[in-house]
């Protein structure tokens, strides 16, 4: 089966995770963030216990910033973690990055699709730049979460065919 990977985005909550989770019963799945070694690095350094509260959003904007500005060491995790997928057993390759300067870069380098979970039951996220300006860019392709999650599970059977 052809390699597929995905850059997903969508406002926190809109069901991202759910929507790869659903994905990952049909076909074999890697799901990773631009902001995973952000996370760990936010624990260690300022004592961030997990939390996806309004300042938890900024703190994590932030560290982001500033390590694509000292080395761009969130392009240099999905590019490494790119490399691992392409020697495994999986087939797709989900990508959750929320910036669009770093969706548009690395839609490039990796000849990634790009997707946008829209879900109109949760509010949008204003707080931060990254969150702000998730729906501003032109994705491959809008999924609708408005149903049951049934209904989800069948748009994640139909996108993984």
């Amino acid at each position: 089966m052809k390699k597929r990977i995905v850059i997903i985005n969508g406002v926190g909550g809109s069901g991202k995770d759910t929507f790869v989770e659903l994905c990952a019963k049909h076909a074999n799945v890697i799901n990773i963030s631009s902001v995973d070694k952000v996370k760990e690095a936010a624990k260690v350094l300022v004592g961030w216990n997990g939390e996806k509260d309004e300042k938890s959003r900024k703190l994590l904007v932030d560290l982001k910033k500033i390590s694509i500005e000292y080395n761009d060491y969130p392009t240099a995790y999905i590019l490494e973690e790119h490399k691992k997928f392409l020697k495994s057993d999986a087939t797709i390759l989900f990508i959750h990055i929320r910036e669009i300067t770093e969706i548009e870069k690395l839609k490039k380098i990796l000849k990634a699709e790009t997707v946008l979970l829209i879900n109109p039951r949760v509010p949008k996220i204003t707080s931060n730049t990254s969150d702000a300006n998730v729906e501003n860019y032109v994705y491959d392709r809008e999924i609708q979460n408005i149903g049951t999650l049934d209904d989800l599970e069948q748009k994640a059977i139909e996108f993984v065919k």
